[in-house]
């Protein structure tokens, strides 16, 4: 039996990506086969299609970094989970809890393990979480890696109390999760756009508490000051080096910048005295272990959260869904329906 799979070979770029067909595997002792119902697409993934992520990743590679479904089959040692039993893979196969370490950082999804856009995936047990009851697995496929990175940011790293004020950057997937997880918390929500209509949405959709234009006021960062009374106590910092220094404004004394994203760059001359002077902390984020995402995944499912889906498209749209993504005109994510039929 064979089922269907997106890889990305002979080169990079999104004309290289195309569908075909591979086996389905037969799961080892310890291991369990998924058939994935959904993946969802992560600025990550069109950087690794487009070999910008890591130029020296081996090839042929299925991306995807995200992705739900249910458990079609178990291997004989397996306790945790049963066939029918709806389940998403953790981004990182072997980071189960602690801090990260090199060899587990090289087993994350899309690069350099094979991802999330194919219709089966198998892995052992424990690289798999089980999926909140209450979500849909389209709603589901865009938790394992974009919602625990803005869970990470915020809760796990940066320790989120009520009543602090948080500042994000866009309205990505990402961006969009910290949002409803700073007011999961009772924060306070500052959000960029370069867009009124989407600016109007946050207030109207997601009670966003004020709302800058950074097309209209370039300067930002200190508008953000301004607004916060002296400087938010987290950035969610998704642009990289083109954002950075406005978000060193915005922050205030003691405050945490997590860098998640280089939407806007990853390079750039940028005067650390402020971060210095002012005691800022600039923490790095690479989504979490498994243990994190349970976690999360509880929250969610108590407080039955709904994550933000712009739009859903076939697997044979997958180029198409790369292309729409990278204009960002997207408010929250775009999730591959894998279909039915293997």
């Amino acid at each position: 039996m064979s089922s269907k799979t997106i890889v990305v070979d002979g080169g990079w770029g999104l004309e290289r990506l195309r569908v075909e067909r591979r086996e389905i595997a037969t799961p080892e002792r310890d291991e369990v086969l998924v058939r994935l119902r959904a993946a969802s697409l992560n600025f990550r993934d069109l950087l690794m299609v487009q070999g910008k992520y890591n130029p020296r990743q081996p090839l042929p590679l299925v991306p995807g970094s995200d992705g739900a479904g249910v458990v079609e089959a178990c291997g004989p040692d397996v306790t945790s989970f049963a066939p029918g039993d709806r389940v998403m893979p953790a981004f990182f196969r072997d980071w189960i809890a602690g801090p990260p370490t090199r060899r587990t950082l090289r087993t994350s999804l899309g690069g350099p393990l094979d991802g999330t856009l194919r219709q089966h995936i198998c892995a052992p047990q424990h690289a798999f979480v089980t999926t909140p009851g209450h979500l849909s697995d389209a709603e589901a496929s865009t938790l394992p890696c974009a919602a625990l990175t803005a869970w990470s940011a915020l809760v796990e790293q940066g320790g989120l109390k009520a009543g602090e004020s948080v500042l994000v950057l866009g309205t990505g997937g990402v961006s969009m999760f910290a949002i409803q997880f700073a007011k999961l918390f009772g924060a306070r929500v500052i959000a960029t756009s370069s867009s009124n209509a989407k600016l109007d949405l946050l207030r109207t959709e997601y009670e966003v508490d004020e709302l800058i234009n950074y097309r209209d006021d370039p300067e930002w960062g200190r508008a953000v000051r301004d607004l916060s009374g002296g400087g938010v106590d987290h950035v969610v910092e998704v642009g990289g080096a083109g954002t950075l220094e406005r978000s060193i404004q915005a922050v205030k004394p003691g405050g945490t910048i997590s860098l998640i994203g280089v939407l806007a760059g990853a390079k750039s001359d940028l005067d650390l005295t402020s971060v210095l002077m002012q005691n800022i902390r600039i923490q790095g984020v690479i989504v979490g272990p498994r243990c994190h995402l349970e976690s999360m995944n509880r929250a969610i499912a108590v407080n039955e959260l709904r994550p933000r889906i712009d739009r859903t498209l076939p697997l044979d749209e997958v180029a198409a869904a790369f292309e729409g993504m990278q204009s960002q005109a997207h408010i929250g994510k775009v999730v591959i329906d894998l279909g039915e039929d293997a």
